[in-house]
């Protein structure tokens, strides 16, 4: 896996890569963006993510590819030098557990702890069952996520069968690959422009 690359003005992206199934979707939304906005993308993987998608599987649609949590890995990907080489964090897609560990400033992973070193704005695309998205305590993180001057987009709702027990249900995860594109992209406007 190569190093981050940039060509001048082109935007540098770390994804944080939560553990939802909907991570499974991930290189179409690695594709989009980078057909949208060019530049260059870093992913880094909780562990739960890999449990889900392969990070071998994710490399082939980024520059870099980051996972596990070994403090082995932090002096070549430190969470300040993380923060600093990149332009915007997009978290897609973030689970309720990130989603708290954001709105309380706890850094229980790599990437939690990358969220606290960053000094600009992250961008959260919530996954997760209905029943959690309703709960008030996540209700009060996702405002408290925006309150400290983050976006937390609203969610697309998505139909899903239940195969265990054959029910069908619907819930709240990532909106299609070219919105979210189109929301990182006018994230990243004003900063280039600065």
């Amino acid at each position: 896996m190569s190093q981050n690359v940039p060509t001048p003005g082109e935007p540098r992206v770390l994804i944080g890569a939560t553990g939802s199934i909907a991570v499974t979707n991930l290189p179409a939304y690695l594709t989009e963006l980078r057909a949208q906005l060019g530049g260059t993308y870093t992913v880094l993987m909780t562990h739960t993510a890999t449990t889900f998608i392969p990070a071998t599987t994710v490399a082939i649609f980024a520059e870099r590819v980051l996972s596990g949590d070994s403090p082995k890995d932090w002096p070549t990907d430190k969470p300040s030098r993380l923060a600093a080489e990149h332009d915007i964090v997009v978290v897609l897609p973030a689970t309720a557990h990130t989603l708290a560990a954001a709105a309380t400033g706890a850094a229980p992973n790599q990437l939690t702890t990358v969220l606290l070193s960053v000094r600009y704005p992250v961008v959260f695309f919530p996954s997760m069952g209905a029943a959690m998205w309703e709960k008030p305590a996540v209700r009060r993180n996702i405002d408290r996520i925006r309150e400290d001057g983050n976006h937390v987009p609203e969610p697309a709702w998505h139909d899903s069968l239940d195969v265990s027990t054959g029910a069908r249900s619907t819930h709240p995860t990532m909106p299609p690959p070219p919105v979210v594109a189109k929301i990182v992209g006018g994230l990243l406007s004003p900063r280039q422009a600065g």
